[in-house]
């Protein structure tokens, strides 16, 4: 997986907005790079748990991009950047899809494929 500068500057501008709390979003990827960020909302505005909301508008926005592949993004204010037991049990239907999580304290960037199970880690490239 590729993520430009541009868009890590995003994500990690988004992180620290939010801070203390988890932030939420979506990064979108065309074969395997990332071309954007939406910012979403963490409903629980919790700083160890998040529920991305997005306008209902927004989703249909992105779901009419099929040659976009989605990939969930969260932030773990304080900890390391790997899946949390939380994470891996609320997965839902994110499971196997691209997980990124960015650990603000340690500047940290790390994407994975996330099941309740496991969580396998993907490389990231700049």
């Amino acid at each position: 997986m590729v993520i430009p500068a541009e868009i890590r500057a995003e994500l990690r501008a988004h992180a620290l907005d939010e801070a203390p709390n988890e932030c939420c979003g979506l990064l979108l990827l065309r074969d395997g790079v990332a071309v954007r960020y939406v910012r979403g909302v963490n409903k629980l505005a919790s700083p160890y748990r998040y529920e991305l909301y997005l306008e209902p508008a927004v989703w249909a926005d992105l779901n009419d991009e099929e040659d976009l592949e989605q990939a969930i993004f969260h932030s773990h204010p304080e900890t390391a950047p790997r899946p949390s037991r939380t994470d891996r049990e609320n997965v839902g239907l994110w499971a196997n899809a691209p997980y990124v999580i960015y650990g603000l304290a340690l500047d940290d960037l790390r994407a994975w494929r996330v099941t309740r199970d496991e969580a396998v880690e993907i490389e990231i490239e700049s």
